[in-house]
């Protein structure tokens, strides 16, 4: 195998055309700045996707089987006042790189609300 290949990833055909026939825009700058903090990355992609398709405000659970710490895979919090924790501070570093983002976490804490929103900003996607 040539040093070209060693550290590349290969995707199907069929996974290239759902990708590129399906696109999220994802703010390209905010990637790299998080590139060293994976969990807050992951709440980032994560929420630039959630925010692109809601149609309205949107309440996801925080814990249990459907809930946010299973989604961005961080259910090795099993206290729940954990989770809470760490999330409002990574809403925190997103809100300073996305200051537009609408996600919150609803007054009881048991859920992240979310509404329509675009994580590029309007300038970069007429650049792009």
């Amino acid at each position: 195998m040539s040093d070209e290949f060693e550290n590349s990833i290969v995707l199907s055909d069929q996974f290239y055309q759902e990708i590129t026939s399906h696109p999220i825009p994802a703010d390209l700058e905010a990637v790299k700045v998080l590139a060293g903090a994976p969990a807050v990355l992951d709440l980032f992609m994560w929420l630039s996707y959630r925010c692109f398709r809601a149609k309205g405000e949107e309440a996801i659970p925080l814990l249990g089987p459907q809930g946010l710490a299973c989604q961005i895979g961080s259910v090795e919090y099993a206290r729940p006042r954990r989770f809470r924790e760490k999330l409002e501070q990574w809403l925190k570093f997103i809100h300073v790189l996305w200051p537009e983002c609408p996600a919150r976490i609803n007054s009881d804490g048991n859920s992240l609300l979310v509404n329509q929103a675009c994580a590029v900003h309007e300038l970069q996607r007429a650049a792009g």
